[in-house]
């Protein structure tokens, strides 16, 4: 390797050179020497790496090879593409951030009504001290065992899961389950098929993850069947979407709608992962294609929100070969989830009195969703969907609307967080703490949402 090459400093880099300093022409390879050159400051950012036909073909690799290692320099965040102008080195390689889920923005102590995140009120969950004593009695404390999901939990769960789980594993949490879900299935560069809007830190992942991302269009059922079969028709490996009380938009897929999503999957390979945020929390069936396509669906059930978030507990449940490829890749790192949280949480499912306050939740985080709508409906702001923590608003500007509401103390989340592609403008505000000030809260969301604050303004309805 000749790395103090003086074409290797500049603005575009030369195809010959930087072929001369690849040992080993795979893709891990390329990335592991490109990257090396930039933390050393041979290749300075600002620098443009040559075209993939070129350097494939002074390598003798096909275009894919090289195509794969700079996906591999993207998602440490070491180049970034620029359209025409190529692929521009950006600097030594980093850890993939989550950048939509950390965009949060400051207020200071001018922030009188935080908004943001869509969480449990603490006085609405469950006390946990009878229910982690009853955790400890068991034989296997302290064993090193790993046991995917213990009997005790398991049994807990199996009576409300949405369809007959062929196989169960305990993970850390919803968004654990996602991410561990995607790292096993997916491969830099594959196609994934996600509803939008979705939740931003799904977005998050399948970015760290190197996933070429087909955005599904939903409406107030869900995910359309015109968008999936779109998407399935550039086959994707994976779609993820919320069958139930969906965030941030707040819809449920109906019978009838469940039914024509699995219509456009089932001649394709697609694998599906459905995810639950709400557990208990929200009521009603849930239309799951785990019932239709069982060798092809895990469900990702998280009980944070519902039962206590330092449980730290989530529950995957489908089809066997895809929850065994979980399981094995848990074993590199911490191989199984606390038995004592797990056993906490059955305890929890199975106790009469916490079914019940948890009901009471529920209820209790609707009539709170329901108040702040019917308040903005009041001043012309109409929102859609009926369940979850959060309401979708429309707003005329997005980014104005956010400048107006941190200028009043109000911070919420801006709907691009939550769409990959295209969208109209809106807002999603957290409604589950809300539970005074709600008229000072609504004339300040309608006062935001138009933007020239003309009360004889239009109605905005959602699309």
């Amino acid at each position: 390797m000749n790395p103090t090459q003086p074409d290797a400093r500049g603005a575009d880099l030369d195809a010959q050179w930087l072929a001369a300093q690849i040992d080993e022409p795979s893709a891990r390879g390329i990335a592991a020497t490109v990257a090396a050159l930039i933390r050393a400051g041979t290749i300075t950012p600002g620098s443009r790496l040559p075209t993939v036909r070129a350097l494939a073909l002074r390598l003798g690799v096909s275009p894919a090879t090289v195509s794969e290692a700079w996906s591999m320099l993207r998602r440490r965040r070491s180049v970034a593409g620029r359209g025409r102008a190529g692929t521009v080195v950006i600097g030594p390689p980093d850890v993939p951030h989550p950048r939509r889920f950390e965009e949060v923005g400051r207020h200071g102590s001018r922030l009188l009504h935080d908004l943001r995140l869509a969480v449990p009120d603490t006085a609405l969950l469950p006390p946990l001290d009878a229910a982690l004593a009853a955790a400890l009695r068991t034989g296997e404390l302290h064993e090193y065992t790993r046991v995917p999901i213990t009997e005790r939990l398991a049994d807990a769960v199996r009576p409300t899961w949405p369809f007959s789980p062929a196989d169960l594993l305990a993970v850390n949490g919803g968004f654990d389950g996602l991410m561990l879900l995607c790292q096993t299935l997916v491969v830099t560069g594959d196609k994934v098929a996600v509803e939008d809007p979705t939740a931003p830190r799904l977005l998050d992942i399948l970015d760290a993850v190197g996933a070429e991302v087909i955005p599904v269009r939903c409406d107030e059922r869900g995910p359309r069947p015109d968008a999936l079969a779109d998407a399935v028709r550039r086959k994707p490996v994976l779609f993820i979407y919320q069958p139930h009380a969906h965030s941030p938009a707040g819809h449920s897929v109906d019978a009838t709608r469940s039914a024509e999503l699995g219509a456009e999957l089932r001649d394709s390979e697609t694998l599906v992962i459905e995810d639950d945020g709400l557990a208990n929390l929200a009521p009603g069936p849930v239309h799951t294609l785990g019932t239709a396509l069982p060798d092809r669906v895990v469900f990702v059930r998280s009980y944070s929100k519902s039962h206590g978030p330092d449980l730290r507990l989530a529950v995957l449940g489908g089809a066997a070969p895809l929850i065994e490829r979980a399981r094995v890749y848990r074993t590199f790192g911490s191989g199984w989830t606390s038995r004592i949280l797990q056993n906490c949480l059955a305890h929890l499912l199975t106790d009469p009195h916490t079914h019940e306050l948890v009901a009471q939740a529920g209820e209790t985080y609707r009539t709170r969703r329901r108040t702040l709508a019917e308040a903005l409906a009041a001043r012309g702001v109409r929102t859609g969907g009926t369940e979850g923590l959060s309401l979708w608003m429309p707003v005329e500007d997005e980014r104005s609307a956010l400048v107006t509401l941190a200028a009043h103390g109000v911070a919420v989340v801006p709907g691009g967080r939550c769409f990959f592609g295209p969208h109209e403008p809106f807002l999603r505000v957290a409604t589950s703490r809300l539970h005074d000030h709600v008229d000072e809260v609504a004339d300040l969301l309608a006062f935001a949402a138009f933007e020239e604050h003309d009360p004889g303004q239009p109605t905005i309805t959602r699309p």
